[in-house]
């Protein structure tokens, strides 16, 4: 498979669908190790999402996210922070990279830090609508799509950040399937996340 695109900076990202069976781990970090510049992510159901380098703008609030995110991390001490070059494994079979994401020490006591992807729902994960969505229903509903995903393979809290509306929306874990709530502007709350210290 090879993966051509003639105007990169137009590029907005690919689905493929390959013909025969989901990519095994190993074809997975062959098609990465060979498009190191993408970030690349696969369904549940075997779709390969391909995307580009974020533009700068969404590059310099991934940056801030990441940030605050790591000071928080560092305060607390129960767990540990991720930016959106880390990717995970999530229980349906999907492989993930979000922009933020907390994991809890209790979740990576037995994760392998030589393996190239972990086996692990992290607890609080944040994804950030790009500046250069040029879809905009497809993407935000793309991205609504993923979040519910997040939620039903375990992740407690998930919050996409819509800068252009200067709001988030607010999905958790539930116990009989996930739910969405919505913050406007000021703050928003990651309460529930872990048990109180």
């Amino acid at each position: 498979m090879q993966l051509l695109v003639d105007q990169f900076e137009q590029f907005s990202g690919a689905v493929l669908q390959p013909a025969s069976a989901p990519l095994t781990d190993a074809q997975f970090f062959a098609l990465c190790a060979r498009y190191p510049d993408y970030r690349i992510e696969t369904t549940a159901e075997g779709d390969i999402h391909i995307l580009p380098p974020a533009h700068p703008r969404t590059g310099q609030r991934n940056a801030a996210i990441s940030y605050q995110l790591f000071a928080w991390t560092e305060q607390d001490g129960r767990g540990e922070a991720f930016d959106s070059s880390a990717g995970f494994f999530l229980k349906n079979g999907a492989r993930r990279s979000p922009d933020s994401a907390w994991v809890s020490r209790g979740r990576l006591k037995d994760l392998a830090d030589e393996a190239a992807m972990w086996h692990v729902t992290p607890e609080f994960v944040i994804e950030l609508k790009s500046a250069s969505d040029r879809m905009e229903t497809l993407r935000m509903e793309t991205l609504r799509a993923k979040m519910r995903e997040w939620t039903s393979n375990g992740v407690t809290l998930a919050w996409l950040i819509i800068p252009e509306t200067r709001s988030v929306e607010i999905y958790r874990w539930l116990r009989y399937g996930s739910g969405r709530g919505f913050g406007g502007p000021g703050r928003a709350s990651g309460r529930g996340i872990c048990p109180p210290s």
